[in-house]
């Protein structure tokens, strides 16, 4: 009669196990999601950090150096934005259970971020393209300007761009405090299974949201 063997490795998916796939499953977020998700997140706020100490600078020459390389990081921000928003497309996700609101609710947060993610990088792109600058990928290619140079409307792009990373930091703030909440009060796996080491206790019910 044959015989189960018991000392078998668990499956990604086990309660209690830490995913080492690419993909999501029903219960852990996969490697690319997280890569995807700490990597995007880091991106932003350090490059927005440093677009806001930009006048700290030793003079024009280092400004110059400090504006082209927090553009050629924008630029690529604006290009893993997109690289995820594809692979999320085709991911799976972990079984939501959590009541319909905070369903919505993260959700909607989810959604801004994602908007905001966007429309940072472009936002500075079109500041760039009205103040006339070149633009430029980490000296390997140019890219095309999104309008004509306007130095009055230059302005107006500029204080946009800026405003809509302080928008990015506050909902920022409310997104991980609502994953703080979760781990803390709730005692559910919501911010658990998406750290980089993380993964979920044996038995405990998931409630489908990111932190």
């Amino acid at each position: 009669m044959p015989t189960i063997d018991q000392t078998a490795a668990p499956s990604a998916s086990h309660p209690g196990t830490r995913s080492t796939s690419l993909r999501s499953d029903d219960r852990h977020w996969g490697i690319l999601a997280k890569t995807f998700h700490w990597g995007l997140a880091l991106a932003i706020l350090g490059n927005g950090g440093f677009g806001l100490v930009m006048d700290l600078a030793h003079g024009p020459m280092q400004k110059i150096q400090w504006l082209a390389l927090h553009k050629s990081i924008g630029l690529t921000v604006l290009g893993l934005m997109l690289l995820r928003l594809a692979w999320r497309s085709l991911d799976r996700r972990p079984v939501a259970t959590a009541p319909r609101w905070q369903q919505l609710a993260a959700r909607a947060t989810h959604a801004t971020l994602y908007l905001l993610a966007l429309a940072i990088p472009l936002t500075g792109w079109w500041f760039n393209s009205l103040a006339g600058k070149p633009l430029q990928w980490f000296k390997q290619f140019n890219l095309p300007a999104l309008a004509m140079p306007g130095d009055a409307l230059a302005d107006t792009a500029h204080l946009v761009h800026k405003s809509l990373f302080l928008l990015l930091a506050l909902v920022l703030v409310l997104h991980v405090g609502a994953a703080l909440k979760h781990h803390v009060f709730d005692h559910d796996d919501v911010l658990r299974r998406m750290l980089p080491f993380g993964r979920p206790h044996a038995g405990r019910a998931t409630t489908g949201e990111e932190p």
